[in-house]
This record gives C-alpha cells, sequence and structure tokens, in this order.
C-alpha cells in the first residue's frame, strides 16, 4: 500500500531515507537559537548550518527531517499571498535529507526520484525537473543516470537554479522537480507553457528542491570547489500531500480539511457561504496553524521579533474572521483544532494546549479593544488621501497606526488593498528603523568584531604552537574540585605574552580546566590557580569563540608563566551553594507543573550562590497560599532524600522517556540528563548541562523570598537554600522579636496586633476623609454666591483651597450641580504647582461652551498646558505666581466661545 493520508506520506519519507542510512533528526524550535541572522526557521537545514559551515561535528553523515518552518519575511516572504494562493502558506512542514560530506548529486537525485515514483506512486509522467544551465553533471544524471527524456530535463538560471548562504561562502547549482496538474491547469494562456518560462503559472507545481553545496564564493564573487560537499534537500509536506491526494489547492488536503471543517461548524456557515469566504477561511486556517505553532515554541506577542510575527497573525486572522461573521474571540478555539490535527507528531502542542488558548485569546481581546480606534484612524487618513486624489498611504503614516494603535502594518495593507490603495512599504520600513535605532540604541559591532578577531588569532597562534588540539580546550566540571594541568598562554591587553607580574588582571588559558562556564542560567565558578612561588584569584570563566576557555585572574603574587605546571582549585564550598540552587531549580519547576498544570514552563533562570531565580510563563500573581503549597512541595521533595541521577544519552531516548526540554536551548544528539528520584517513577527528570548536588538532602532547606512580574505573562520566583535558607530564616526570626517587643506582644500575636494598628488607621483616615468632604462643602456654599453671568449663563470663577486633584474635581461637581447650568472654573496650588480646573453643565456645552479648549486657553498664562472633555478639563503649569491672572482672564475667554 502506498501512503495516502498526510501522516502516512510524513512518515513513509522519513522510513524511506532511514533505510538510506540517514539519521532521524526531530524538528528544531521555529526560533532559529543557532543563527541570529534569521528571523525563524524557514528551512529544514537552519539546525544544520554550522555543521555544513563546518563549525559543528555530528556523529552522522546523512539526516532526515521534518522541519516546522515559518515564511513571513525577508525574500521567503509568503504572507501577502496567503489566503488568495491555493498553496502558499506562513507555516508549513519542509521534509528534507541532507548529506554532510557523504553523498552528492547523483544520490541525491535517485533517493528523490525514487521516493516519488515508488514509494508515494506518482506518474513520472508528471514530473519535469531544471538544473542549473552550467551543471552538465546534474543534466547527465537525470537524462542518462535516471533515464529522463531529455525534452523534460530544463536548463536555467541563477534566479531559479543556483544557491548562495550570503554574498560569500558555500553556494552552489540546485535542481528542482516540479508537478504537471495538466494543462487544464494552465493559468497563463502561454500556448508554449512550461516550466522554462517561469511565470507562476498554476500549471506547475515545485515538489522538491536539490542544493548541492558544490563551491566556496569570496568577496570578488570568484568560485572555487569546496573541499567537501553537502547535499540539502526540501519538500513542502502540504505540497506532496496536495499531489498524492489530487488537490491542486493546499486547503483541500487532510492538512487543513479539519481545521476548515472545525471554522465551518463555529460559523454556522452553509458550504456555499464557505466557498464565498474562502479567502477568509485559508487565512484563519493557515494563521491559527502559525500560531498555535509559535506559542508550542515558546513565544509571545510583541512589539518586534517573533513577538512581532505572533501578534501579526493573530490579529490579521482576527480581522478576517469579523469579515466571514465572527464578533468574539475565536482563534483559539481553531487552534484546538490545530492541536488535534498535529498534536501525535508533535507533542508540545497538547502539552501546551491551555497556554496556547490563553496566550492566543489574550491578545485577541486586546487587539479587539484597539481595532476599531484604529481603523477610524485609518479611515481618516484614507479620507485625506481621497480629497487629495492620491491612492499611496505614506510608509509613516502605517507605522504610527502600529505603533501607536497596533495595527500591524500586514493588516493595513490588506485594508488598504480591498479599497485599492496601496501602501508605502519602504517608507514604513524606514519609519521603523528610525524608530529602532532611537529606542534602542546602536550596538557597536565593530567593537564585538575586534573581539572576536583578537579570541580568534590567540587560538589559532596555540595551535601552530601545538599547545592545543581541534577540539580546543578540555573541561570537565563534574568531576575533581582541583586539577592539575599546564599553563598554555596568557592574554593580556588582547595580546598573548609569556609572562605577567603580581597586580595584574589577565586572561590565563590552561590545557583543561574543571570551572563551570556560565550557561543555562548558572553562573561560572571561581577558585585559584597555584603555579610554584605564584597564585592567581580566578574572577570568572568564559568561552568567546568555541574551543577556547579563558580564566579571568588576578596574579596576587610571584610571576606566572607559560608552559609552568599549575594546580587549579575551585571554590568548593561556593560550588557547592551553587548546585543546592540548581538542583533547588528542577524541583521548583516539577512543584509549579504539578500545582497548574504542564503547560508551565521555564522561561529563564539565574542560579547563583547565594540565591536562584526562576521565571516561569504564568498569566497571574501567585497567591499566599499558592506560593505556601509550592515550598512544601520542595522542602517535601528535599526531605525525601532523592537521589539525583546524571547520565548522558541520545536525545530522542532521553525525550521519549519524558525529559523536560527547555525551549530556546540548543541541544546536540548526544544530552545530559537529570533524574530527581527513581528510575521508573522520577520526580523531576530534565536535560541539563549544569551540576548538582548527588541527594536532594543536601539542598538542606528552600525558602521562596520573592513572587512578582517580569513581564506580560512571565512570572518570577526567587528563592534561597541551605546555608541562605538557613541566614535568611535567622534575620526574620530576629526582625520578628524586635517588632514583637516594640509592639509589646509575644511574636505569635503580632499579626493580631498589626491588624489592630491598621483598623484604628482606617477609621482616623475615614473620619479625616468626613472632615475634607464637610470643608469642601463649605467652600462650595461660599462660592456659589460669587457667581455672574456671561452671556446669559451663570460662571463661577475663584481660586479655593484643595488637598488634590480629587477633591478639586469633587468640589466643582458640587458647584456645577448647585448652578444647574453654568460653567465652573476653579484655581488652586497643589504640591507647590498651580492647577485649573473646568467644568460646563452640558446645556451649556451646546452653546458652544468647552472645558477642554477652556483650560488649554488659560494655561499658558501659568506657563503649563492641559486640556480635556467639553464637560470637565484641567490643567497644570509651573508659575504659580501667575494662577490669579489665569483666573482673572477666564471670564473673558467663557465670553469669547458663547454666542451672545
Amino acid at each position: 500500500m502506498h501512503p495516502t493520508t498526510s501522516e502516512q506520506i510524513r512518515q513513509a519519507f522519513l522510513d524511506y531515507f532511514e533505510e538510506q542510512r540517514h539519521q532521524r533528526v526531530p524538528s528544531s524550535s521555529l526560533i532559529p537559537y543557532n543563527d541570529d541572522t534569521l528571523l525563524l526557521t524557514n528551512a529544514g537545514m537552519v539546525q544544520f548550518k554550522d555543521v555544513f559551515l563546518g563549525l559543528e561535528k555530528r556523529p552522522y553523515t546523512r539526516a532526515t527531517t521534518s522541519q516546522k518552518c515559518m515564511r513571513v519575511s525577508g525574500k521567503h516572504n509568503d504572507l501577502e499571498n496567503v489566503g488568495p494562493s491555493p498553496r502558499h502558506h506562513t507555516f508549513f512542514e519542509m521534509l528534507g535529507n541532507f548529506s554532510f560530506g557523504d553523498y552528492f548529486k547523483r544520490d541525491a537525485s535517485r533517493f528523490a526520484y525514487e521516493f516519488l515514483t515508488t514509494v508515494v506512486n506518482l506518474d513520472h509522467d508528471r514530473l519535469v525537473y531544471t538544473v542549473y544551465k552550467d551543471d552538465d553533471e546534474a543534466f547527465a544524471i537525470w537524462t542518462q543516470y535516471m533515464g529522463i527524456d531529455p525534452d523534460r530535463v530544463y536548463r536555467m538560471d541563477d534566479k531559479t537554479n543556483f544557491w548562495s548562504m550570503g554574498d560569500v561562502g558555500p553556494c552552489g547549482p540546485t535542481s528542482e522537480i516540479h508537478y504537471d496538474w495538466g494543462a487544464e491547469a494552465c493559468t497563463c494562456g502561454d500556448p508554449d507553457c512550461s516550466v522554462l518560462l517561469d511565470n507562476g503559472c498554476d500549471r506547475w507545481l515545485e515538489i522538491w528542491n536539490l542544493v548541492f553545496m558544490q563551491f566556496n564564493q569570496d568577496a570578488t564573487g570568484k568560485r572555487t570547489p569546496l573541499p567537501k560537499t553537502g547535499v540539502d534537500t526540501g519538500m513542502g509536506l502540504e505540497r506532496i500531500v496536495s499531489v498524492v491526494q489530487n488537490t491542486p489547492v493546499n486547503y483541500d488536503n487532510d492538512l487543513f480539511v479539519p481545521i476548515m471543517a472545525h471554522l465551518q461548524a463555529l460559523l454556522g456557515h452553509s458550504d456555499a457561504q464557505r466557498r464565498q469566504y474562502q479567502v477568509g477561511y485559508r487565512v484563519i486556517a493557515d494563521h491559527a496553524r502559525a500560531a498555535a505553532f509559535l506559542v508550542a515554541d515558546g513565544v509571545r506577542p510583541g512589539a518586534n521579533g517573533p513577538g512581532y510575527v505572533l501578534r501579526m497573525v493573530i490579529r490579521r486572522a482576527h480581522r478576517f474572521g469579523r469579515k466571514i461573521g465572527f464578533t468574539e474571540p475565536f482563534i483559539a478555539r481553531v487552534c484546538d483544532a490545530v492541536i488535534t490535527k498535529m498534536g501525535n507528531v508533535y507533542p508540545e502542542l497538547p502539552q501546551r494546549r491551555k497556554w496556547i488558548e490563553t496566550i492566543v485569546t489574550q491578545e485577541e481581546e486586546q487587539f479587539i479593544v484597539t481595532l476599531d480606534r484604529a481603523l477610524v484612524e485609518l479611515e481618516r487618513a484614507l479620507a485625506e488621501l481621497d480629497a487629495r486624489g492620491v491612492r499611496i498611504l505614506a510608509g509613516k503614516t502605517a507605522f504610527d497606526l502600529k505603533s501607536t494603535h497596533g495595527l500591524p502594518f500586514e493588516v493595513t495593507r490588506d485594508i488598504c488593498q480591498e479599497r485599492g490603495y496601496t501602501v508605502d512599504e519602504a517608507g514604513y520600513l524606514q519609519a521603523d528603523a528610525t524608530h529602532r535605532r532611537t529606542s534602542q540604541g546602536r550596538l557597536n559591532e565593530a567593537i564585538y568584531a575586534q573581539g572576536s578577531e583578537v579570541y580568534t588569532a590567540a587560538f589559532a597562534a596555540l595551535q601552530r604552537r601545538g599547545f592545543l588540539p581541534d577540539s580546543g580546550i578540555r573541561q570537565d566540571p563534574y568531576g575533581s574540585h582541583s586539577r592539575t594541568t599546564q599553563l598554555l598562554g596568557i592574554l593580556a591587553h588582547d595580546k598573548l605574552v609569556e609572562t605577567v607580574a603580581a597586580g595584574q588582571e589577565v586572561d590565563l588559558i590552561l590545557a583543561e580546566t574543571p570551572f563551570y562556564i556560565e550557561s543555562g542560567g548558572q553562573v561560572s565558578d571561581t577558585g585559584e590557580i597555584e603555579g610554584e612561588n605564584w597564585r592567581a584569584e580566578v574572577l570568572n570563566v568564559r568561552r568567546p569563540i568555541p574551543g577556547l576557555i579563558l580564566h579571568r585572574a588576578r596574579i596576587q603574587g610571584g610571576r606566572a608563566q607559560v608552559g609552568a605546571a599549575v594546580t587549579v582549585h575551585v571554590d568548593s564550598r561556593r560550588r557547592w551553594d551553587i548546585m543546592r540552587n540548581h538542583t533547588a531549580t528542577h524541583l521548583l519547576h516539577r512543584a509549579l507543573r504539578n500545582l497548574f498544570g504542564e503547560h508551565v514552563e521555564q522561561a529563564g533562570s539565574l542560579v547563583a550562590p547565594d540565591r536562584l531565580r526562576f521565571d516561569f510563563r504564568y498569566d497571574a500573581a501567585l497567591t499566599g497560599d499558592e506560593l505556601r503549597q509550592i515550598t512544601d512541595s520542595v522542602n517535601e521533595a528535599i526531605l525525601s532524600h532523592y537521589p539525583v541521577h546524571i547520565q548522558s544519552k541520545p536525545l530522542a531516548e532521553a525525550l521519549q522517556e519524558g525529559a523536560t526540554a527547555l525551549f530556546g536551548e540548543k541541544y546536540g544528539d548526544i544530552v545530559r540528563t537529570v533524574r530527581v528520584g527513581s528510575e521508573d517513577n522520577p520526580w523531576s527528570y530534565e536535560l541539563c548541562g549544569g551540576t548538582h548536588v548527588e541527594n536532594t538532602s543536601q539542598i538542606g532547606s528552600f525558602i521562596i523570598t520573592g513572587e512578582g512580574s517580569v513581564s506580560a505573562g512571565v512570572r518570577r520566583i526567587e528563592a534561597v537554600t541551605g546555608f541562605g535558607a538557613e541566614a535568611y530564616a535567622l534575620d526574620h526570626i530576629s526582625t520578628l522579636e524586635h517588632i514583637a517587643r516594640e509592639l509589646h506582644v509575644s511574636p505569635q500575636t503580632v499579626p493580631q496586633k498589626v491588624q489592630e494598628l491598621q483598623d484604628h488607621l482606617s477609621a482616623m483616615n475615614r473620619e479625616l476623609q468626613k472632615l475634607r468632604q464637610q470643608l469642601i462643602a463649605q467652600q462650595a456654599r461660599e462660592v456659589v454666591a460669587k457667581a455672574v453671568d456671561v452671556a446669559g449663563v451663570p460662571v463661577i470663577v475663584t481660586r479655593v483651597q484643595a488637598a488634590n486633584v480629587h477633591d478639586l474635581r469633587i468640589m466643582a461637581d458640587d458647584l456645577r450641580s448647585k448652578l444647574g447650568s453654568g460653567i465652573v472654573v476653579l484655581g488652586a496650588v497643589l504640591n507647590d504647582k498651580p492647577m485649573l480646573l473646568a467644568a460646563t453643565t452640558k446645556d451649556v456645552v451646546q452653546r458652544g461652551a468647552h472645558a477642554g479648549n477652556l483650560v488649554k486657553a488659560l494655561a499658558p498664562i501659568i506657563g503649563g498646558g492641559g486640556g480635556g472633555r467639553p464637560d470637565m478639563a484641567q490643567a497644570g503649569g509651573r508659575d504659580i505666581g501667575k494662577l490669579d491672572a489665569a483666573l482673572a482672564a477666564a471670564t473673558a475667554t467663557i465670553a469669547q466661545q458663547l454666542p451672545s
């Protein structure tokens, strides 16, 4: 049986390449943590980039994946086409096979042809092929080795069939395989319709791209053969499923049909209505997939980066939802259908179902609040364009709509296109870039590059002397805290030197080290290095480039000499404090999940000797009872005397066993696992490269010292363990005893006594407020008699005594009520600054009076500004001496507003 469903096709692809001796590698995150040049993972090769560049070695030379991908920016931007196009998506899966110096063009072509024609049983007469115009080897492979009719193999130029990683670096020709839907599918109308025209005709569907990394291109454009060739192929799952299922529209294949049907049921639409609104259906289905996977990979809506992409797809989907009948938040319910469809393949989706629902709904609700206001502003901008006979919306206006009103550029562009306008995208990007430079400042890239060059040069120099192997300095922070080794180099003032005297602070380079280097939230070790007649205090340890470890040290006696034998000592007491805190973070993580659910995930941490800090994704402040439950849970695990097992094993095996992997961390194929408790039923099981205690009882105790918000949807718990917990407890006991003595009560009754004092203070405050209200009423009775007639309207203008703005407003409301019809202008000095407040009755507003315009006219007199509603407004200033002058001008200003 040949595979027909999307699940079967994905599995068949991976199985086929495993049979061809490829290592099956799990999909990496949508966040490309190993590549700062990319916003989101947009191809299967992203997680192997360092392997292709020779910067990373894997224990295999062939790999196959089904990779989560997003294309929403840069040259791979499919967003505008999502909806109208039958085959473009933001989120998609890329099936790929890769060779790292193993096979090349012949086997890559054979594998592709065999999978398509044999495994999924495509009609070979429907397949056509392209090769790079000068790639005679690839042409010969297809026509001679594979026996393809030369008339179905097209030579094409750089635009379609040559790939490069950048302006310089690895590059090479490509070969594409296209599927022919038949002459009836032609949309270009050209009698000579073919792939060679490259005109976007729907008859031809590119289903597989084979990239042959063959050359290295220098800055002049010269290409020389790479020492090791590579193969990077990609086939969109959505496309091959459509071909197998004979659905030229991707949204009609089984990856989308359940989502579209769920959407139709939510709306209660007929089939005719679904066809009528097909663009909206497609956008929502696509964007719900993107949103679900982004949130599952740890992304939160934001103003920049992946967070902006998530915000944009949610808001764009909501706007299309409004057009087809939704009035309330709905995207989370569509995401639920995505999770049901994809959850068996990507377990992070069902594991984070509740979190996905929460984040998506919150963002949608926030957009609903701002959307109407944003649309009013956009309508005003378009009306102004109409008045001028212009059809292009300025980029600055589009940026202001995003930054001020939360309307994503992509939504603005959609609306404008629907109305026959275009948007100046270049102007928008320029405004956005200007804003980023202003708000974030500029990074000094030259200094960073210079620093990298220094370390690279030092590493190369040590290798030339035979001091270092290619793999670099050996590090083992998990064994003995002391070690005898050799001083290989001294880096002082960006130069390698042979010797250095006491009193200087330099970087020492050792042949091997037991020091832990800061990573995963755990701080680096400190300690000392001893040589013959000299010693140095190690302040911190870092790895500026792969293979090079620098011990920042202060020489405290004697003279350090390169080549000398040294003894290295990690500060053991400090390390033990760190280990207690690190293992405690694992216990805390598990306690949080036990209490709130598996969707709670770590968002950052700090493991220091004196404290631990743990950030986690959760949307509500923790109650006192919840903090107590968490504290009790962690301490119960500590007192349960659980063993802590450390073991290295393949990543896939650890994940299958249920180990918790942190989103944002880059893991290799072999990972270090930390299991707390029994092997069959561990209390905690995580992937972690940090140092840990051997048994939970060594932690001592755990006390939470603080809990608060870090950012939207992220909470932080701070805690202490071991000696730190003991000191914290003793300090608080001492403080409690001191308070008890001052209050003349026992420590046990301090809370009761404090409550009594608070109740007494509240009663006094209520009495004070009552007296203030009586004073305000008294002033109002005295002031109302001062009303004068201005154009037939009673007007009160006076200076009063008030404690705050609130009291001033109460007085204005009281006077306005007593007048029944009229205008009140009050002046007061609050916090040593002049304040004006105006209030009007509704009937006077209808005659032309406007409190906001009134205070706006008077505010410059007191050196300030202000404004507000027609019925109530206020203004502040700096010049107290001009307050009476401002009040004196009020009557004339009111007269100008009122018709005579």
